[in-house]
């Protein structure tokens, strides 16, 4: 049975990201789910508005779940930010009286939301499919050694996500080891990318990830993997010329999970986006059958 979303993109992916979101289509298409554009979306109201003014971040938030409502449509996004405002807006408007305050504002747009919506990360998605991913899978990625990043808001806070244990998650880690692949164990797996720190301090973003990078290469990874267009930033645009305290490259591979799932899959690689990585992915050119 076709599984059908409202997809919601979200604004770095459409702007910066064309790769995450072909290889997504593309992925979704194969495995038959069918998204639908979400018409009318506007800004998630994201958390950065929540702790400027709340009642704002629930308007927008909530604006989005009550036109995905009255279409009658579940809400899927690939995007971590997205994923974790629309679903912790969701669950604040439990509330009896924040509902209350937000469909004020929201009858004057002609809408009201009455909690029907549910909210889904793509990867949730794929996580309930991955034994027909396992069916779709014809080039294994035999020597790929992945140090996966699930970012902050797939998995935090626990009570609202609910898509994964926050201390030791492992959900995508499956997923992406039915590729042939191996999910390497590494000890800043948990840790922020820094990209958050991004507009506050570059020099304490680029840190971090120095940090990161260099937990994911002596874990042995051969490039780096994430479900979030934030973190993304972090690792395919920010490590570029990336080095250590030695003046070696600290850059690796970095690819979204879909872009591996779908040249498992033996996607065409212009589907895929590969030729719009900023890191180079000639270390595993091969692998990836490029």
């Amino acid at each position: 049975m076709t599984q059908s979303y409202e997809v919601f993109l979200g604004c770095a992916i459409p702007s910066r990201f064309n790769n995450y979101e072909s290889s997504m289509r593309a992925v979704a298409k194969e495995l038959g789910v069918k998204l639908i554009d979400f018409d009318g979306a506007s800004c998630c109201g994201t958390v950065v508005l929540k702790s400027i003014d709340e009642h704002s971040w629930l308007s927008m938030g909530g604006r989005n779940l009550a036109l995905a409502e009255q279409r009658g449509h579940d809400i899927v996004t690939p995007c971590n930010g997205c994923f974790g405002s629309l679903k912790d807006t969701a669950h604040v408007l439990h509330d009896k009286k924040q509902l209350k305050a937000v469909n004020k504002v929201l009858s004057g747009l002609g809408l009201e939301y009455t909690g029907k919506v549910k909210v889904r990360h793509f990867v949730e998605v794929l996580y309930d499919l991955k034994d027909e991913i396992a069916k779709k899978i014809v080039k294994p990625l035999d020597g790929l050694k992945i140090a996966f990043h699930p970012g902050c808001h797939l998995i935090r806070p626990s009570n609202v996500a609910g898509f994964d244990d926050p201390e030791l998650p492992n959900k995508v880690d499956e997923l992406l080891e039915l590729t042939g692949a191996k999910s390497v164990p590494w000890g800043l797996k948990l840790k922020c990318c820094g990209s958050p720190l991004l507009i506050a301090s570059e020099d304490i973003a680029t840190e971090i990830l120095r940090e990161k990078m260099k937990s994911a290469k002596e874990a042995g990874a051969n490039c780096v993997v994430t479900n979030c267009p934030a973190c993304h930033t972090q690792f395919d645009v920010q490590a570029i010329g990336l080095k250590d305290e030695n003046d070696e490259s600290l850059e690796l591979p970095a690819l979204f999970i879909t872009q591996i799932l779908g040249a498992a899959m033996g996607l065409d690689s212009e589907q895929i986006g590969f030729e719009l990585n900023r890191v180079s992915l000639d270390p595993i050119n091969d692998i990836l059958g490029l």
